[in-house]
C-alpha cells in the first residue's frame, strides 16, 4: 500500500482524498516511511517535523469528514516539503549553514501561511547548497544530497534537497527557490518539474534573502499538472512583500489540463539559437531535439529565435549576484540571533573581532567566495565598471525576451548542459561549477517564468531536462506545451519516466 501510494502524483493522491479512499493522514504516514527509509542513502531532508505533519493532516481529515473542506484547493490534504531557504515557524530553519543552525523562526512565510490554510502538511525541511549558492547541494554545511537515480551523483543546487525528495518519493511536492537555475537545475538532473514563476509572481516574504533582485519561490513536482496546481496556490499579491505584482493568479491548472489534449495548433515555440549545441552534452542535446520534433507533430510551428546578449549573461550574473549576497548576507553578524564565536583569548573582545570569527566559522567557503565578490565588486572604483556594466548587460538580456516573444509565444532550450555529474568533480573548479547554470540564468536576470521538465535518459541513463521559458506574468503559457509533451512523452515511454527509477529503499515497506 505504501509504495502504491507515494508513485501517485500528487492530482491522483488528492483525487482518492475527495473520493474518500484515502486520509491525509495515510498519506503522510506512507511518506513518512519512506523518508525513514530513503533518507539514509539520499539525506534530502535537514529536519523531519512529523508531528506537525500528523497534526495538520489530522485537523483536514476531520474538516473533510464534516464536509468543510469544500472550498479548499485541489491539492488539499495533499503533504508537501519545503526548501530549507524558506522559514517556517516552530520548526528549525537553517538554510544549510552552521551560522544559522538552531534556529527556530518566530512566524511564517506568506507561502507556508498559504499552504496551511489549504490544508497541506508539512513533511520537514529540505538540504541545499548553503544559503541557496551552488549548482550540486555539495555545499551545504550538513552534508551533500544524493541523486535517487545514482547516488555516487550529485542532484544539482541550490535546491537538490528538494528535488531529490520529490524524485525518490519521499514527497509528493515541494517548494523551492530560483535565483539562477536552482529549481530547475535539479528537476533535470532528478527526472523532475521544476518551475520558477514570473519575479514578483510569488510573495519572497519569509524566504532567506540570497539576492532580493533574481529569488524566486516556486514548485518541484513530478508532473506538469501537479505543478501548476501548487503554484495557484502560492500564488498572488502580496503586500508584506514590495516586489510582489499586484496581479490575479494565472489560470495554470486549466492551461496544463488543455495541454494533455496534445494539440497546440497555433502555437508558435522559439528554438534560442544560443542556447545548445556546442557545450552540450550530445545525450541531453538529442533528447532535446527528439521533444523539439514531438512538439511540432503536435501542431506546433517551430522558429529560430537569435538572443545575441544570452552568451554574457553568466558574466553579469555573477557581478549581480555577489553584490547582493554581500548585501543581503551583511546580518548575519552574531549580535541578534544565529551562530556567536568570540575571539580566542589574546585577541581584543570587540564586536568587529566577534564578527569576524563568527563569520569565520558560521560560513562555507562557496559562500565566502561570492560575499568577497560582491564587495569588490561595489567597492569604490568599482561600482561603475563591474556593477553597472552587469547591469547594463541585464536589460539588453531583457530586450533580448521582448524580440523573442514578438517572434513566439515560448522559447524552448536544454535545461542543463550535462546529466548529473559524480561528487566532487567540480568542486575545484567553480567556473565549471557555474557554467551549469548557463540555460537557467537569463530567465531570473529577466523576471520571465521557466519550467524544465524531463525530456528522457540521455546516454548514460540518466535524465535530462528541456526548459520552457514564456513572457512576464504569462506563466501559464509555458504551461500548455510542457503538458503537451509530457503526454507525448508518456506515451512513447509506457509512463512517467519516474516511475522507472530503481527504488531499493521502497522494499520491504508493505510487509
Amino acid at each position: 500500500m505504501t509504495e502504491e501510494l507515494v508513485k501517485l502524483s500528487a492530482a491522483e493522491m488528492a483525487a482518492k482524498i475527495r473520493a474518500k479512499e484515502v486520509s491525509s493522514r495515510e498519506l503522510v504516514e506512507a511518506h513518512l516511511q519512506v523518508i525513514e527509509a530513503a533518507e539514509p542513502s539520499i539525506n534530502a531532508f535537514l529536519a523531519v517535523s512529523a508531528d506537525e505533519a500528523r497534526a495538520q493532516a489530522d485537523a483536514f481529515d476531520e474538516r473533510n469528514a464534516k464536509g468543510d473542506a469544500e472550498g479548499l484547493p485541489e491539492l488539499a490534504g495533499v503533504p508537501i516539503a519545503i526548501k530549507d531557504m524558506i522559514v517556517t515557524k516552530g520548526i528549525v530553519t537553517t538554510a544549510a549553514s552552521k551560522i544559522l543552525e538552531g534556529w527556530v523562526p518566530p512566524y511564517d512565510a506568506t507561502v507556508i501561511e498559504k499552504l496551511k490554510a489549504a490544508g497541506m502538511p508539512l513533511l520537514g525541511k529540505t538540504n541545499l547548497d548553503e544559503f541557496a549558492q551552488g549548482s550540486s547541494t555539495e555545499h551545504s554545511a550538513f552534508g551533500p544530497t544524493r541523486n535517487p537515480w545514482d547516488t555516487d551523483r550529485v542532484p544539482g543546487g541550490s535546491g537538490g534537497g528538494s528535488a531529490s525528495a520529490v524524485a525518490a518519493f519521499e514527497a509528493p511536492l515541494a517548494l523551492g527557490t530560483d535565483t539562477g537555475g536552482s529549481i530547475r537545475q535539479p528537476g533535470a538532473l532528478t527526472g523532475t518539474v521544476g518551475v520558477k514563476p514570473t519575479y514578483g509572481g510569488v510573495s519572497r516574504f519569509g524566504a532567506i534573502a540570497m539576492a532580493s533582485s533574481l529569488d524566486q519561490i516556486g514548485p518541484v513536482s513530478r508532473t506538469v499538472l501537479d505543478s501548476a496546481l501548487l503554484q495557484e496556490i502560492i500564488g498572488g499579491h502580496d503586500r508584506r512583500d514590495s516586489t510582489s505584482i499586484p496581479a490575479p493568479v494565472r489560470p495554470m491548472a486549466a492551461a496544463a489540463r488543455e495541454g494533455m489534449r496534445r494539440d497546440l495548433t497555433g502555437m508558435r515555440i522559439g528554438l534560442v539559437k544560443e542556447l545548445g549545441g556546442e557545450g552540450f552534452q550530445p545525450g541531453v542535446q538529442a533528447r532535446f531535439e527528439e521533444s523539439v520534433k514531438k512538439l511540432e507533430e503536435m501542431g506546433a510551428e517551430i522558429v529560430e529565435v537569435s538572443c545575441p546578449h544570452f552568451p554574457y549573461s553568466l558574466g553579469a550574473y555573477y557581478i549581480i549576484m555577489p553584490s547582493e549576497v554581500s548585501s543581503n548576507l551583511a546580518r548575519y553578524d552574531g549580535m541578534r540571533y544565529g551562530l556567536r564565536v568570540m575571539p580566542p583569548e589574546g585577541v581584543p573582545q570587540t564586536a568587529a573581532n566577534m564578527m569576524a570569527y563568527t563569520r569565520e566559522a558560521g560560513f562555507g567557503d562557496e559562500v565566502k567566495r561570492r560575499i568577497i565578490l560582491g564587495t569588490y565588486a561595489l567597492s569604490a572604483g568599482y561600482y561603475d565598471a563591474w556593477y553597472g556594466s552587469a547591469q547594463k548587460v541585464r536589460t539588453l538580456i531583457i530586450r533580448d525576451f521582448e524580440r523573442a516573444f514578438e517572434q513566439a509565444d515560448v522559447l524552448v532550450s536544454p535545461t542543463s548542459p550535462s546529466t548529473a555529474f559524480r561528487f566532487g568533480e567540480k568542486m575545484d573548479d567553480p567556473l565549471a561549477m557555474y557554467m551549469n547554470d548557463i540555460a537557467t540564468i537569463p530567465a531570473n536576470l529577466a523576471g520571465t517564468p521557466a519550467m524544465s521538465i524531463p525530456s528522457g535518459l540521455s546516454d548514460d541513463g540518466l535524465p535530462a531536462g528541456i526548459q520552457f521559458i514564456a513572457p512576464q506574468q504569462r506563466d501559464e503559457v509555458m504551461y500548455k506545451p510542457a503538458a503537451a509533451l509530457e503526454a507525448a512523452l508518456n506515451e512513447q515511454w509506457g509512463g512517467p519516466i519516474w516511475r522507472s527509477l530503481g527504488t531499493p529503499w521502497l522494499e520491504g515497506l508493505d510487509k
